[in-house]
């Protein structure tokens, strides 16, 4: 493990104790706020919600105000959307349609939120650092993502028929 790599094992225990509700929006809060004080080198850590077919809607998030909304056919939140599965980006600028909402942003990491087989919406973790995220920092946050959803109830506007 790298030197600066977190011990996502002990963050992972440490965000379960932290998750003391089952409401997704405190909970959403609370998790982009951890993150973003546990993991160097980040500049953005939030949600985006899937609340209407193929868009993405502004969720809970630390840092600068964010690009609202995200079609699915757009960006590196959209491909994760789009594909449901996780995307680590080395060099967002070699993306032809990256979504610049912060100029800073070199590298980016997206991990879609499934719950019973529905997207419910995408977390995204973006890094003023190229190659930012290894294989074990994808891992790493794929199991704190798997704690908040463990831990979170379904929000009204994903529970209903």
């Amino acid at each position: 493990m790298a030197s600066n790599t977190p011990d996502y094992a002990l963050l992972a225990r440490q965000l379960d104790a932290l998750m003391d509700s089952a409401d997704w929006l405190v909970n959403a809060a609370q998790i982009t706020a951890f993150i973003m004080q546990q993991v160097d080198e980040l500049n953005w850590v939030g949600f985006y919600l899937q609340r209407q077919p193929e868009l993405l809607t502004l969720g809970p998030f630390q840092g600068k105000p964010a690009c609202n909304p995200i079609p699915f056919d757009k960006g590196v939140c959209g491909a994760a959307a789009r594909s449901r599965q996780p995307q680590r980006i080395d060099d967002v600028h070699a993306i032809a349609d990256h979504i610049a909402c912060d100029a800073a942003s070199n590298s980016e990491l997206v991990i879609p939120l499934m719950r019973e087989g529905t997207l419910w919406g995408v977390l995204d973790l973006d890094s003023p650092r190229r190659a930012r995220f290894s294989e074990e920092d994808q891992a790493g946050i794929e199991r704190l993502v798997k704690v908040f959803l463990e831990r979170t109830s379904l929000p009204d506007w994903l529970a209903a028929p």
